[in-house]
């Protein structure tokens, strides 16, 4: 039997502003230690010694924003095999689910898939794999696997799982997904050790999933199915039909199939396997909190921090030395571009902040100042009236676009490495403190030759410098052009 990992990337993670961002969002973030939650999510079945024989060509579904970054996140993992499938448009869990089992079973095969958030924290890895193996026992069997998390406390943030008799193994029987509840309701749920978790973590065979949404969704099953027949390969990408997927109708894996499995006991039983690793879906500050490393009072940091007469507290520094002087049961997230300040009793409500930053037209709430590109990342570090200054590192053997701008110059200074500088019909070759001039209106294009980064600073002058005012003649990451005519200034 072939266990085959499926890890959903989708989400923004606003609640953990301004850290998390539409543009890069927590699953790719560093939070609990120097890998991203995907990569450990990627991990989290090394080593794993129980029934079945894990793919090594594990698929992550996500969407065209984030492919670079996550193909490059897998690769320095050494994950060479990793299939990422792009969903042209969010139509949440169950379609994205579909997709993968289309993919995973294309060839004939009927692996168990195991679905997995990519945005999880999993504390005690053998404890995951002690439960994953029970679920392959149950899947094997053609079950439809919830896995719940035993739950430390009364908690109002997450759903629950009713559980019946236990079936075998440790397994027990699914009876009811119980919406999120009140938190007296709550103590109650825990107190009767009938309930678990709900952490979205599933493992079922591919044809049990595919007949199980047949019946109960035949909608989002035709979707799925004349999506992925239009589907086309694009380097280590594979694209879907966008026309067929955004008919699809949106739902989730829980209300599209499991919360119906008792209504068709043919189709396969719903089972429970109790998960007891330290689970959290980090969804706010506070929960970063519970997770993170404490010092004698509490507190909990990342980066340059400084705590003074403070107790149970989260720092959170990107890019300066943050001192946190008499703070009690707060939260400082430092960026290089915002600042958050907020108790830890009310992490729930950095949502609202950042809805109201987008209502405003402020950018702070999609993307950081550092942005990253197929070819590297550029940090916008200073601008003013008609001036811009952004530091670039572009990758070994990557290239950005062939280009042009309507209203500014360009000024290119290398600091490190080696840049190629096409500049109309003459190429450069820049070693370290030489520079080039882009003249307004000139196709230009920036390819880094060596082995090692290449990093420049560019000063950007005109009168307008929006990152619309790019007009691409050729790209080789398939990006379209931005911008066919002049933008008005």
């Amino acid at each position: 039997m072939t266990i085959k990992q499926v890890i959903l990337s989708g989400g923004a993670g606003t609640r953990l502003w301004p850290v998390s961002r539409e543009t890069y969002p927590k699953q790719l973030l560093p939070l609990t230690g120097e890998r991203s939650l995907l990569q450990e999510t990627a991990m989290r079945l090394e080593g794993y010694g129980g029934p079945g024989d894990v793919d090594s060509a594990l698929t992550v579904v996500s969407n065209e924003e984030y492919r670079f970054i996550i193909a490059e996140q897998l690769r320095q993992m050494g994950v060479g095999k990793a299939s990422i499938l792009l969903e042209p448009i969010g139509r949440n869990t169950a379609p994205a689910l579909t997709l993968a089992a289309l993919e995973a079973s294309a060839g004939g095969e009927d692996p168990v898939l195991l679905v997995m958030p990519a945005d999880h924290v999993i504390e005690d890895r053998a404890a995951f794999q002690r439960a994953i193996a029970e679920g392959v026992r149950q899947a094997e069997s053609g079950a439809l696997v919830c896995f719940g998390v035993v739950p430390k406390r009364a908690e109002t943030g997450y759903g629950y799982l009713r559980a019946g008799e236990v079936a075998s193994g440790g397994a027990r029987e699914l009876l009811e997904f119980v919406e999120k509840p009140d938190a007296q309701t709550a103590e109650r749920y825990v107190a009767s050790g009938a309930y678990f978790w709900n952490c979205g973590i599933f493992m079922f065979r591919a044809s049990v999933w595919q007949a199980a949404l047949a019946r109960f969704r035949p909608d989002i099953d035709r979707a799925c199915r004349e999506a992925f027949a239009g589907r086309e390969q694009d380097a280590d990408f594979l694209r879907v039909s966008r026309a067929e997927f955004e008919a699809c109708p949106s739902d989730s894996i829980d209300y599209a199939v499991m919360e119906k499995l008792r209504t068709a006991p043919e189709l396969g039983r719903g089972v429970i396997v109790p998960l007891a690793t330290g689970w959290s879906d980090v969804g706010a500050w506070d929960a970063l909190w519970a997770v993170s490393k404490h010092d004698a009072d509490g507190n909990a940091s990342r980066g340059d921090v400084i705590f003074q007469d403070s107790r149970n507290t989260l720092v959170y520094a990107s890019h300066r030395l943050v001192a946190a002087v008499g703070c009690e049961d707060m939260v400082v997230a430092e960026t290089a571009d915002a600042v958050l300040v907020v108790p830890r009793s009310r992490a729930q409500d950095v949502k609202k902040a950042v809805s109201r930053i987008t209502a405003e037209g402020r950018s702070h709430g999609r993307h950081h100042r550092k942005v990253f590109r197929p070819w590297g990342w550029y940090d916008s570090i200073d601008s003013g009236d008609r001036f811009q200054v952004k530091r670039i590192v572009v990758n070994p053997g990557a290239s950005l676009s062939l280009q042009m701008h309507y209203h500014r110059a360009e000024h290119w200074i290398v600091v490190r490495g080696t840049a190629e500088v096409q500049r109309g019909d003459e190429v450069l070759l820049l070693g370290e403190n030489e520079s080039a001039f882009i003249p307004l209106g000139v196709r230009h294009r920036l390819h880094n030759p060596g082995h090692l980064p290449l990093e420049i600073i560019e000063v950007q002058s005109g009168s307008y410098l929006g990152e619309d005012d790019i007009v691409r003649f050729d790209d080789v990451y398939g990006r379209t052009v931005l911008q066919k005519s002049a933008p008005k200034p």
